[in-house]
Formats: structure tokens, C-alpha cells, sequence
């Protein structure tokens, strides 16, 4: 226990004295969130206000289906589509956990019924078909209420003519529960992109972090314009995993969204607070075209 001693340095002291008015003082827990990349203390009101960006390092915090949905659209417009379509348990999965009850805690988790929310709203006055990915439930991963939420959002959007945007965050991909039921939604949500193309409707796809596996190998790298936010990790499947098969070291920044859009597999690097006027310019830009 440290004691003063009329030879401590005051320096020392005061250290002393300060790390004891701190232990006594009652601080509320939850007010403070440590940056995951530079280690930066942030308080969280000012984070929330600050779009979850990093003030120090711009690292990009994951953001909820819900703080997606209300950064990207104008006040009171959005209105949740399908959210009735609810999952099942096709295999009668049995493992350390169950399905349905790995469904019922990452609902109350979440506060979500799965991991998409889709639906209509207006982006600066602009209406669109918006549907959000959440890693918080099951990874995000792509089961068959994922695929068949959106493959009703995009054909509600090729019907009344309304542009498609996907937020994709899912370190998930198919979801193994459903084992091919959860890849057949590949498919499935392809082939309605498909006929809105033919349509010659937009589809938009932002890639978050992360963006992986089956959702990336299906929907998300299927977009008329594909875009992300900075420093995502996006891919088929994880830097350890093809180093490990192929036995070599893989490129400084292997998989990020920088090192996509240097090789030409994204068309554009967009910052959050920049993104929801980005997408009204984009989506008045083609409907002009």
C-alpha cells in the first residue's frame, strides 16, 4: 500500500493522492469506449454524435442494423418490410447450443428477429430499398430469412421501380444451422439482382467491416456500384486461413477495402459521414442517365 513519506517527491504525491480520489469516486460504467486501433478513450456521447468514427485514428466502429438504418435515412421515413418472415430449424441442428436457441439469445442480444432488416425510405428525399446486415446476430450470417428478406426487398424494387441499397456486414457467411438451405439464399438473391438488372433497375452494395464469405461470394460483390467504408475487411475468407492453405505470406493490407479499390474490385472508398449523400448523388446520377 503506498503511504506518504516526508521524502516523497511531490510529483509522487500528488500521483498518489490522485489514484485514491479515484478509486474512491464512484464513476459510472458505460460512458467510455476504447478505439479497437489506436487505443484512444472516447466518450461516448461524443462517439455517438461523431457517427461511431474515431476522432484520433478514423477507425470506424461497427455500427447496429438500427444505427445504419437511421444514418442513412431522412427522419420517420423508413418502414420495415418482411419482417414477419421468421427462421425455422430445417436440420434440427443439435450442438453445444441449439439453433433456436442460439436464435432466441441473439434476438435478445440484438433486439432483432434476424440478421437483416429491410425496407423503404428516403435518402435526402430520394426513395429507396434499404437493407442492413448485422454481425451482431449470428455473425451475420446469411441464412434463409436473410436471402429470402432480401430476395422480397429487391423484387418490391424492381416492381415499383425503386433503387436497390445493400449494407453488408456479415464475418458469417452462409449460415451452417441451415447447411444448404442457408446456400441456396447465394443463388436466390443473385438471380432477383438479375432481373432487376433487367429491369434496368440500381443496385448499390456498401461493403462494411467485415464483408465475407458467402454473402460476399453472392449479393455483395454483385453491384452496379460498389463501394466501402475504410480499412473493411472484405473477402471470401480470412488472411490466416489462405495463408495457412497456400503457405505463403500475403500482401501488406491483403483484403482491405484500400487494397481492393487498387485493384480494381471496388469502385470507390467512402467515409461514413460522407456515405448517405454519397448514395443520394449516386442514385439521382442514374436515374438521370
Amino acid at each position: 500500500m503506498l503511504r506518504f513519506t516526508d521524502t516523497m517527491p511531490f510529483d509522487t504525491k500528488l500521483k498518489v493522492n490522485t489514484i485514491r480520489i479515484l478509486r474512491r469516486r464512484d464513476i459510472p460504467e458505460g460512458l467510455w469506449t476504447k478505439c479497437e486501433e489506436c487505443g484512444e478513450i472516447i466518450y461516448n456521447k461524443t462517439l455517438e454524435e461523431d457517427a461511431k468514427v474515431c476522432p484520433k485514428c478514423d477507425y470506424h466502429f461497427t455500427l447496429s442494423a438500427p444505427e445504419r438504418v437511421a444514418q442513412l435515412t431522412d427522419e420517420g421515413t423508413f418502414q420495415e418490410f418482411f419482417s414477419e418472415v421468421r427462421s425455422g430449424d430445417p436440420l434440427k441442428f443439435k450442438g453445444p447450443k441449439s439453433y433456436v436457441a442460439k436464435i432466441k439469445e441473439d434476438q435478445t442480444a440484438t433486439g432483432l428477429t434476424d440478421a437483416v432488416v429491410t425496407g423503404v425510405g428516403q435518402v435526402n428525399g430520394t426513395k429507396l430499398a434499404l437493407g442492413v446486415t448485422d454481425s451482431r446476430f449470428i455473425m451475420g450470417s446469411m441464412g434463409s430469412v436473410v436471402g429470402e428478406r432480401l430476395t422480397r426487398l429487391i423484387e418490391k424494387a424492381t416492381a415499383e421501380k425503386l433503387p436497390v441499397v445493400i449494407v453488408s456486414g456479415s464475418g458469417g457467411g452462409a449460415r451452417m444451422y441451415e447447411g444448404m438451405f442457408s446456400l441456396m439464399q447465394m443463388a436466390k438473391t443473385s438471380q432477383a439482382l438479375a432481373k432487376l438488372h433487367e429491369a434496368g433497375g440500381l443496385f448499390i452494395s456498401v461493403l462494411t467491416n467485415p464483408t465475407m464469405a458467402g454473402v460476399m461470394a453472392s449479393f455483395a460483390s454483385l453491384g452496379d456500384l460498389i463501394v466501402a467504408e475504410p480499412k473493411a475487411l472484405i473477402g471470401f475468407t480470412g488472411p490466416r486461413v489462405i495463408e495457412q492453405t497456400i503457405r505463403q505470406k500475403l500482401p501488406e493490407g491483403f483484403q482491405t477495402s484500400e487494397f481492393l479499390l487498387e485493384h480494381g474490385m471496388i469502385d470507390k472508398i467512402i467515409h461514413r459521414r460522407q456515405l448517405k449523400g454519397a448514395l443520394h448523388q449516386y442514385i439521382n446520377f442514374f436515374n438521370r442517365s
